[in-house]
């Protein structure tokens, strides 16, 4: 897709966060992978006012930090470049601040394999990273280290990160992410969930295989 085609589709992506219900204002923010560029959306801007050419655009192998655009890009913007120039497989990042994921990041508790589909984040659990100011390289550790193997993670009392091969695989993980933490938060009340097995997540990760959203091109640009 062209450059602005991304843009484009990371400013509707942005605006579908808030209409999935798994963000809130602008407490959210999404990057792309373009070539060797990160597309990341601007600080502090309502979605529904973000023009195309506000998207900043920031080098990932390069220049750490210089970005160009009228915008500044999200305050968020080191998490973003340090997990894509870590995980050369990701081509999305989109981060929010969705109600049931947070409030078990509030409770510092990682979410455990409740449900199969946690197979869909690449592990057995969905870990919680430790707490650090927003904005900071701190911050920006903390994410990375708990993202190791994993394709989503949480952010103590802060909210969560889900991470795609395409633009659309990381939105579709990121609103699972919220489902199972919705389902977990519920299955607690009850009492003590029944885990499931490393061997079951890993024959329902094989049963993955051709499952879910295809591959688009939407953010493999």
């Amino acid at each position: 897709m062209s450059d602005l085609d991304l843009r484009r589709a990371l400013i509707h992506a942005c605006r579908q966060m808030n209409v999935l219900g798994i963000n809130q204002g602008t407490a959210g923010n999404i990057s792309l992978r373009h070539g060797d560029t990160m597309l990341i959306s601007p600080t502090a801007t309502p979605y529904h006012l973000i023009e195309p050419a506000m998207v900043a655009a920031m080098p990932i192998a390069r220049d750490y930090g210089t970005w160009s655009g009228p915008k500044k890009p999200s305050s968020e913007w080191r998490f973003h470049l340090d997990i894509l120039r870590a995980r050369p497989e990701v081509h999305a990042i989109v981060h929010s601040h969705p109600t049931f994921a947070t409030v078990l990041a509030i409770a510092r508790r990682e979410i455990e394999a409740c449900h199969y589909m946690i197979a869909a984040f690449g592990g057995t659990t969905i870990r919680c990273a430790p707490y650090a100011t927003f904005g900071t390289k701190e911050l920006s550790v903390h994410a990375v280290a708990a993202l190791e193997g994993r394709m989503g993670c949480l952010l103590a009392n802060h909210g969560m990160i889900a991470l795609g091969e395409t633009l659309d695989k990381a939105m579709w993980r990121a609103v699972e992410l919220e489902t199972i933490a919705r389902q977990y938060y519920h299955a607690l009340l009850l009492g003590q969930p029944h885990i499931l097995s490393e061997a079951e997540i890993g024959a329902a990760a094989e049963q993955f295989a051709g499952y879910g959203i295809g591959d688009d091109t939407a953010s493999t640009a």
